[in-house]
This record gives C-alpha cells, structure tokens and sequence, in this order.
C-alpha cells in the first residue's frame, strides 16, 4: 500500500525529471543541433567528443569559476542572514513575527524575473536609486561624484554584486522560515539551563541550538549550493541577456551554447551533465562528511 500509494508521484517525477535527465545524457554522446531537430541531418554519435569542446573551452573555466566563486559568497551569506532572521522571529511576539514572516515570504514567492528586473532598475545608471544614494555618501565611505550614472554590468564584479543582492534578497526568507521551525521544537529548559550555567548568547547557540538544528542547516546548505551554483534567470536579466561574455556562469553559457545560432544541443546537454555531475560531487561530500560526524542517521 505505501508504494502504490507514492507511485503517482514517482511517475510524476520520472516524466519531469528522470526522463529529461536521460535525454540530456544521451544528447551529450551525440552531434545533436538544428538539422537533427529538423530531420534534415542524420544524428551521429560522437562519444566523449562533446565533453572533450567543453572541457577544452576557456570560457567553460571562465563560467566556472566565476559559478564557484559566486557560490561560494553567497551561500555563507544566506545562510547568515537567514539564520539571524529566524533567531529574530523566535524572539518577537506571535502577532509581530506573523508580520515579518509573512512580509519576507512574500520577497521569497516573488518571481525572480520580477525582483531582477526591480534590481536592474533600482541599479540603472540613468537614474537609478543605488547610484543616487551612493553619490549622497561621504567620501569617508566610499560615495562621492566617482558613483554619478555608475554602470554596474559593465564588468563581472559590479554585476554580480547586484545577482548576489537579488538572490540575497529572495533565498534568505526560505532559511529564515526553517530555522524557525527547527528553534521551535528545542525544549526552552535546555537554553534556560544554558543560561544559568553562564552560557552568553553565543555559546547558547553553538553549544545547543547549532547541534540540534545541525540537520536542518545541512539541507539548507545543499539546497543553496544546487540553487545558486548554476542560477541563471537573475545573471540572465542583470548582466544584459548575452551582452558581456566575462560575466558568464555555467548557467548561461548552457544557455549560450544551446540557444544562439547555430545551437548546439549536444555541446549544451554535456556542459549540463558535467554541472550536474560537480554539484553530485559536491552534494555527496558533505553528506558523508556529516554522516561521519554523526549529524545525519
């Protein structure tokens, strides 16, 4: 009964995932573009060749690292907010934490095509609040007149200071919501033991909230990395579509590859197995790690 009872699910997700995940690998072995699509050209197989363009491709290293990087900032950083967040709404009243619950969730159910497009605005150089505010600083903190009609996607890092704003933005509520939820099933007599022991409010947090929410945290890490290691509709709209090819992710390069003309699916479905082969990577070494430190059963 219980397997009958997942199975409308588990064919939900083979048709939604499974089935294009094999297509996708089966692509990668093979010359698959345009005329393939059209019937007007045979499909040829062509091995690891599509690999072996990808691997050897400068701009592949390129929207690696720059993906690795952006990740690596990120993540901490949602993580941090989020978890302060949530340790807030854990103190506030019923009524006010409903409040700010309800206000970040509605950033977190905002489409992200919506909050870039807000971001991209909010950062325009003709006009633009950021540039504005930033030219109304002192110089003592970095404004001045240097800030007048700033453009922030010339370059990788003025870009993808606004992406990591926008994901920011949108991702921290998620975290904020689910620590919540962990900080309330902790018994309150082991933080007021805590106390009373002389614990401050750091040590309260490492040495007993941190551990027992130790498994949510782990997801909320795993989750992060696979959303924002390959984010591509924020670095889409900010960094102007295809304009600058520097500020290119593995996200948009797959894009690029498979969508501008002459498109190359094949090269595309590889570039896609070889992200998802590193985030598996990824996923499966932290998994381990904390199976071995005992904090997942």
């Amino acid at each position: 009964m219980p397997y009958l009872l997942i199975l409308p699910s588990a064919v939900a997700i083979g048709l939604l995932l499974a089935w294009p995940a094999i297509q996708l690998a089966v692509y990668s072995f093979q010359d698959y573009g345009l005329p393939q699509v059209t019937g007007a050209a045979p499909t040829s197989w062509v091995g690891f060749g599509n690999y072996r363009l990808v691997l050897s491709d400068p701009e592949f290293w390129s929207a690696l690292r720059i993906s690795v990087l952006f990740a690596v900032a990120v993540v901490p950083l949602t993580l941090l907010v989020g978890t302060l967040v949530g340790l807030l709404l854990n103190r506030l009243g019923r009524k006010m934490a409903a409040f700010v619950s309800t206000a970040a969730l509605l950033a977190w159910a905002m489409p992200a095509v919506s909050a870039s497009v807000i971001f991209v605005w909010l950062f325009d150089p003709d006009g633009g609040l950021a540039d504005y505010l930033l030219q109304k600083l002192p110089s003592w903190l970095g404004g001045g007149a240097r800030w007048s009609q700033f453009s922030w996607t010339n370059a990788p890092l003025p870009a993808y200071t606004v992406i990591t704003l926008v994901v920011l933005w949108q991702a921290f509520p998620f975290v904020a919501v689910s620590v919540l939820a962990g900080l309330k099933t902790i018994p309150a007599e082991l933080h007021e033991a805590a106390r009373v022991d002389g614990a401050g409010p750091w040590r309260v947090f490492w040495k007993v909230t941190y551990p027992l929410l130790k498994p949510i945290f782990l997801v909320l890490l795993l989750l992060s990395v696979i959303w924002d290691f390959g984010i591509f509709t924020q670095a889409y709209i900010v960094t102007g579509e295809l304009g600058n090819r520097d500020e290119f992710n593995l996200g948009i390069l797959a894009y690029d590859k498979a969508f501008t003309m002459p498109p190359a699916y094949g090269v595309a479905s590889a570039l896609g197995m070889v992200l998802t082969v590193i985030l598996l990577i990824i996923t499966a070494g932290y998994v381990r790690a904390n199976i071995k430190q005992g904090a997942v059963a």
